[in-house]
């Protein structure tokens, strides 16, 4: 014979019930604080890997690294209450071992090492100092407390203990980077004669931001890398649009690498292969500004590849589109720029084949097909801001940085004064970027 249950044990079975339908209070706390977070790029260096000797150029960096630290200096786009750190093993035979990081506020924008007293942070990975990447893999560090004013200047330290072969960097920095022996991740100022110019294992620095935050990532080869700019001093067009866009929670984030092409490998895998990675997959990004295509035009029988064929523009413009379409599919807009002038190209250096006539007419088509077809949700005219007009196959004098393939300061200046912010910015399908 069964018993009705006693109020008491009634009254217990209901408060278990109800206990076992809400959340514990910590998972519930942590998952109000991951709603609460909202990452975004502020930062980022493409990776490429370190060439074989006897390509053209040399990649101005050791063939390995140990019992040394390296600190390199970025600036970054928009600010937020809390900072992560990305360093990369993308092109990593073997795993790579860091054996401790920090970040820290940079004391200065131009060539110094110099960190800011009591800015500095230990940088951890799943809650330790030293983390061990994979091949082929990236590593994301912790959420680091760290408040970051909108083109903030940091100082990310990375010690190396072991024979660590630089099989990832990314080669345009523009930007001094300081080696020197021990671990002086730490150190308030890092003395050392041996510097590098490149980007070394480091890919992307992100901000704890606003929600309403947004990113345009520039994807281009050395034009957007800053080649012919000054170093030191942040003078590539995607930084000066940085400075144009920051107080409106937009952060600019560089894909640019130089030597880049759409459709082949050398300096960096080619843009439809590393699109995913360089700029879809960077959080929150929902414009891209595309422009790349003159080292596919202008390489076939230079001094960079002798005996490759010329490009016709119809295979450059399926690509844009496939491009187009794969932003399309992930609810990015994707920005056209029009190829900028390069009669005369490193025609003064010990490069030569780059420009001819028939590249010439080939840049003029594919420029005509992106102006004209309607298919970029929006063009840039860089070609029409950096042009002369007297000889609109050459840069205008003052904008050339003299090799008459990249711009100078000047020259990038005017290539981010060129972009209507509206417009980059606005519903699909809009008009034209016209240059001012």
């Amino acid at each position: 014979m069964r018993f009705p249950m006693s109020y008491p044990k009634i009254a217990a079975a209901l408060t278990l019930l109800s206990l076992l339908s809400i959340p514990p209070v910590t998972t519930q706390a942590a998952e109000t604080g991951r709603a609460a977070q909202h990452w975004t790029a502020s930062w980022t260096a493409s990776p490429q890997p370190a060439w074989e000797d006897g390509f053209a150029l040399a990649t101005n960096i050791p063939a390995t690294l140990s019992n040394q630290t390296v600190r390199q200096i970025v600036r970054l786009s928009i600010g937020g209450k809390r900072a992560r750190v990305v360093l990369s093993n993308e092109y990593g035979a073997t795993p790579l071992t860091i054996g401790a990081a920090h970040i820290a506020l940079a004391a200065s924008s131009g060539s110094s090492s110099e960190i800011v007293a009591g800015s500095d942070r230990v940088l951890t990975f799943g809650g330790r100092g030293e983390v061990t990447i994979a091949p082929g893999a990236p590593a994301v560090s912790d959420p680091i407390d760290l408040a970051l004013m909108p083109l903030a200047q940091v100082a990310v330290s990375i010690f190396l203990p072991q024979t660590t072969p630089l099989a990832t960097f990314h080669w345009e920095g523009k930007q001094t980077a300081y080696i020197a022996p021990g671990n002086l991740t730490a150190a308030p100022l890092i003395k050392t004669d041996q510097t590098v110019e490149a980007r070394l294992l480091l890919s992307t620095i992100l901000v704890d931001a606003p929600p309403a935050s947004r990113v345009v990532a520039a994807f281009g080869d050395s034009i957007t890398d800053g080649a012919g700019s000054t170093s030191n001093s942040n003078q590539r067009w995607p930084d000066l649009l940085a400075q144009r866009l920051a107080k409106q929670r937009i952060a600019v984030i560089n894909a640019g690498i130089s030597g880049a092409r759409v459709l082949s490998d050398k300096m960096g895998v080619n843009a439809l292969a590393r699109f995913d990675r360089d700029v879809l997959n960077q959080p929150n990004v929902d414009t891209v500004i595309l422009l790349m295509g003159i080292n596919d035009i202008g390489w076939p029988s230079s001094s960079f590849t002798p005996d490759d064929p010329a490009l016709p523009a119809d295979r450059l413009i399926a690509a844009y589109r496939q491009l187009i379409a794969r932003a399309h599919m992930r609810h990015v807009r994707i920005v056209g720029g029009t190829l900028t002038p390069f009669e005369g190209a490193l025609q003064d250096t010990a490069l030569k084949g780059y420009y001819s006539e028939a590249k010439e007419q080939t840049r003029q088509t594919v420029n005509r097909w992106i102006r004209s077809s309607g298919e970029f949700d929006a063009v840039i005219d860089f070609d029409a801001a950096v042009r002369d007009p007297g000889h609109p196959r050459r840069f205008l004098p003052a904008y050339d940085s003299g090799d008459h393939l990249h711009p100078g300061d000047r020259g990038y200046q005017a290539m981010a004064d060129a972009i209507d912010l509206g417009t980059l910015l606005g519903s699909r399908r809009s008009t034209t970027v016209k240059s001012k």
